[in-house]
């Protein structure tokens, strides 16, 4: 017997055509550089993204060929998601907060051909232009200046294009859509490639309703970065949905995306803690001094991923109406790989139990397996104790890297992609992340989880912001010391704070056997805590 079903393959060019035919006169908004706002309708950015399909064939394009893009979250850069795939090509976003050199390194790894960068962001690109050698430069005028002579005009290239006969471009749904590189923070950067398959799948699995929960009648604002694991997959879902789009362009500071979120109000955000970590600050401290420059969105949900996110930055937005949902994943899943949502076994539980749970990494997403190895090499029982290394696999987690294989530190001898994070999982199979393993403090042959006591120190009021690292220790091996930022007019003793970790159910033995205070803790280009900077500076 077989299956009725038609074979037919999966596409990014549906998703665009759906958005032009059905969703025309839905609204992308992008802020420009000097903070004023740009207005797109779907069917302009369907005819726009055409025709950036075309000029990239007219100029040459080859079916596979990496066409690199270095900008900010934008119109342009959406249109780059769809039109890069329509000629055949394969979009590399590349990240602008990386060092020069870094950035040169990458475009070569991956044989970036063409490059697409925001004229803002040509200083960066000439630093490391040395390093590789696009065959096409591509300027988009973000700013509204003239584009130098040397380089190709977007927009120009866009007027002088003709799509109206525009064909997509044949292609396999294994063929490759995208690439992104790994933040790279041990050894050098490594590149994971999507393909259509992979992404229609992952897009599929994040709209439903426990996971993003995305409605065409919603009002998306990522202040993750576009070039951060395809800005977690949201450009895709939005444009499957027609949701009316808000970018904030270059301006991530708080004060700029409380403007925005005041004019233009979302229903949906996303981004890493320390964006809504500094966001929430700034708007408690400007409604103490009496402020009413700012209005939270009522009842707006926003995403939060790429480092765990403390219980006490749920509570505070929960505070003000808004819900933050926490989700786990990396490059390497597309990246969505659990969420948190609401249990009916849990319809019943406390404000407290709710809290706890949202603080979770969530639970695993459909069509992704996951499972916990120890150190003995068996796997965690669901208990919320037994730790383990988190692994997964499923039709849009990577199963190997670009350039590369699947090396057996990265990859189990069955397939499983070890992700380095380590968890536990509890009875109803919330994911809590203890740690990364490089970031676990093992003293006296007990595990200590950083992250725990991090979460735990932020939940005081005088605390911005915490990270724990493993200094050596003589008689125990590793000790752990607490590095933290006081807000402003704000301290505490180090007694006081042990005292407070206590109240938290830590052990006394677990406590930091230090307290450094410092004036901000450094971020990875993704707005991670870098910890290797901080051990560097505390080696001891």
């Amino acid at each position: 017997m077989h299956a009725t079903m038609m074979d037919v393959r999966l596409s990014l060019n549906d998703v665009l055509e759906r958005a032009r035919t059905i969703f025309a006169g839905n609204e992308i908004v992008s802020r420009l550089p000097d903070k004023s706002l740009r207005r797109h309708t779907y069917a302009q950015y369907a005819e726009r993204t055409r025709k950036l399909a075309a000029a990239l064939l007219k100029l040459g394009l080859k079916r596979g060929d990496r066409v690199a893009t270095l900008a900010w979250n934008h119109h342009a850069h959406l249109e780059c998601y769809f039109g890069i795939p329509a000629a055949g090509g394969v979009m590399h976003t590349l990240n602008l907060r990386l060092a020069a050199d870094e950035l040169g390194w990458i475009a070569g790894d991956a044989e970036d051909r063409f490059l697409i960068v925001d004229d803002i962001l040509l200083p960066l690109y000439r630093q490391f232009a040395h390093a590789h050698r696009f065959d096409k430069v591509i300027v988009f005028p973000f700013s509204g200046a003239a584009v130098d002579a040397e380089f190709i005009d977007y927009e120009a290239l866009l007027r002088d294009t003709d799509a109206s006969r525009f064909a997509y471009v044949e292609h396999d749904e294994n063929d490759p859509v995208a690439m992104c590189y790994t933040s790279g923070t041990t050894g050098r950067p490594k590149g994971v490639v999507y393909s259509h398959r992979s992404t229609i799948l992952h897009t599929l699995v994040a709209m439903g309703a426990d996971v993003w929960g995305l409605r065409n009648t919603d009002t998306v604002m990522p202040a993750t970065p576009m070039f951060h694991a395809n800005c977690w997959g949201i450009p895709y879902g939005v444009v499957m949905q027609g949701a009316r789009m808000v970018f904030p362009g270059p301006h991530l500071h708080p004060d700029d995306l409380l403007d925005l979120m005041t004019m233009e109000p979302p229903t949906m955000s996303l981004g890493v803690p320390t964006i809504w970590l500094s966001l929430i600050q700034t708007y408690e401290r400007a409604l103490a001094e009496g402020s009413t420059r700012w209005k939270l969105p009522t009842g707006m949900r926003s995403l939060v991923g790429g480092a765990a996110v403390p219980e006490s930055l749920i509570r505070a937005f929960a505070r003000q109406h808004i819900t933050i949902q926490q989700g786990w994943g990396m490059t390497e899943t597309s990246p969505l790989a659990t969420a948190v949502y609401p249990r009916a076994e849990l319809r019943d539980a406390g404000e407290d139990e709710q809290f706890r749970r949202a603080a979770t990494g969530g639970i695993v997403a459909p069509l992704v397996s996951l499972r916990l190895q120890t150190d003995d090499g068996s796997f965690a029982p669901w208990d919320g104790a037994t730790m383990g290394e988190v692994q997964v696999r499923g039709p849009f987690i990577t199963g190997a890297y670009y350039r590369v294989g699947s090396p057996p530190d990265k990859f189990t001898a069955d397939g499983w992609l070890r992700t380095g994070d380590v968890a536990t999982l509890d009875a109803l199979g919330y994911l809590r992340i203890t740690d990364r393993t490089k970031d676990l403090v093992k003293s006296g042959g007990e595990w200590i989880s950083s992250v725990d006591l991090e979460n735990a120190l932020m939940a005081l009021p005088s605390i911005a912001e915490a990270a724990v690292i493993a200094i050596p220790h003589e008689k125990w091996g590793e000790r752990p010391l607490a590095c933290i930022v006081f807000k402003p007019g704000k301290s505490a003793t180090p007694a006081e704070l042990g005292e407070h970790l206590l109240r938290h159910g830590f052990a006394k033995w677990q406590l930091p056997d230090r307290y450094e205070v410092i004036d901000a803790i450094p971020r990875t280009s993704t707005g991670k805590f870098w910890k290797i900077k901080l051990r560097e500076r505390f080696p001891r």
